[in-house]
């Protein structure tokens, strides 16, 4: 297998920008010719940075690339590739890391959903994928079934093709529901605890009655294991977020699975026009930074990072607790954003203060801070975005806050 720090030095050889567009300059005139300062297009826009104590969420722009990520994009941007042969061979590499059969990147987990089903619906025949999301007289299946407590927003990404849902609730449901426009059974990892059927049992249906499953595991993980659990357990297409705790670009994801339905996805999938996937264009230093992304956060020793989150997520918690009134929880979501993570309350006979005004107070000052305001009327914060020191900086400021509103 070839490894990252190899990739990376093939890509370090590239040639500069200025090879690409006729002679390059003399290495004299280069070293002599004055260097103009890089803008700061933040500064220069006035967009507002942050501390993140709150998570990988789209709306904060998810996570930060990996420095070797960063680079991997920066050095692919040097040079022409077909971008077929990138998505084959990087998905070749991950489709061996995650236990899949084949694996392409998408654009997103919500993307990879799209093309999955896209994929299940009209296997290789470019007709029907011209078609989509037209289904009615092109002879293509049309329903999809999901457990009731699983049909959230991001079901929109299965209706994109001009399926619909089928809600169901029990084995027997199911039993009932499939019939033959039944294109794909679907679970949502993250809402588990909210269905009746478990992981196994929807993988058993769908191969008792030879249909396509399909599990969402977008923000699922940490643990790494997830990244080839669901592949191992027999989901024939298996979707996830790149740009949350693997830190590869967030407008990247991963559609893992069997290989002829990966396949029959891509043909939905850039650079092909006439297809519902066009737009979810994904360009080739993306590819290649998702591959580093994956490699990397596979490579990581886990039970360290986990340690130092708990460490800096400790810093935090016990600067809360030094203000009288002030309760801390720490948790770790078990289906979700799987991280040491603080859920903090206080008595408002000691702290007069809303949730909603402490997440602005530390919005606003210096330097803003993000949190969550959770359902309970207090607060989440985790520690999983931030940079070495920052747990001080948020411990201080959320302290300084809380203190203010003591009465």
């Amino acid at each position: 297998m070839l490894s990252r720090r190899k990739i990376l030095k093939q890509l370090s050889t590239l040639p500069v920008m200025g090879g690409l567009f006729g002679s390059a300059a003399p290495l004299t005139t280069a070293l002599a010719a004055p260097t103009a300062a890089p803008r700061n297009l933040v500064k220069e826009l006035g967009i507002r940075t942050f501390i993140n104590a709150a998570g990988t969420y789209t709306a904060m722009t998810g996570s930060l690339m990996d420095d070797d990520v960063v680079n991997t994009i920066l050095a692919s941007s040097k040079e022409f590739m077909m971008l077929d042969d990138v998505q084959t061979k990087v998905g070749e590499k991950i489709a061996a890391l995650t236990h899949a059969e084949s694996a392409v990147v998408t654009a997103g987990c919500f993307s990879a959903m799209t093309l999955g089903l896209a994929g299940v619906l009209t296997g290789m025949d470019q007709k029907k994928v011209e078609l989509l999301p037209h289904l009615e007289g092109s002879g293509m299946k049309s329903e999809v079934i999901a457990q009731k407590g699983h049909s959230v927003g991001y079901s929109h990404a299965l209706t994109n093709t001009g399926c619909k849902i089928v809600q169901v609730e029990t084995i027997e449901d199911v039993e009932r529901a499939i019939n033959e426009k039944t294109a794909m059974l679907w679970f949502l990892n993250i809402q588990a605890d909210k269905g009746k059927i478990m992981h196994e049992q929807w993988v058993a249906l769908g191969k008792k009655h030879k249909i396509p499953t399909m599990i969402d595991i977008a923000a699922d993980v940490p643990p790494v294991e997830n990244l080839w659990k669901f592949n191992d357990m027999g989901f024939d297409l298996v979707c996830v977020s790149g740009g949350k705790a693997m830190r590869g670009p967030q407008s990247a994801g991963l559609l893992m699975g069997k290989k002829d339905l990966i396949a029959a996805a891509r043909l939905s999938m850039p650079p092909r026009g006439s297809t519902i996937g066009r737009g979810m264009k994904v360009n080739k230093e993306e590819v290649l930074g998702m591959y580093v992304a994956v490699e990397k956060f596979i490579a990581r020793d886990q039970d360290k990072d986990w340690k130092m989150l708990e460490e800096r997520a400790a810093t935090i918690a016990n600067a809360a607790r030094s203000v009288k009134g002030v309760t801390v929880e720490t948790f770790a979501p078990e289906l979700g954003n799987h991280t040491p993570t603080l859920r903090i309350g206080w008595d408002p006979a000691r702290v007069n203060l809303t949730a909603k005004a402490l997440q602005e107070g530390l919005r606003n000052g210096n330097p803003s801070i993000e949190i969550v305001v959770n359902d309970t009327n207090g607060i989440n914060m985790t520690a999983w975005m931030l940079k070495p020191g920052e747990d001080k900086i948020v411990a201080t400021r959320l302290k300084e806050e809380l203190t203010k509103a003591s009465v």
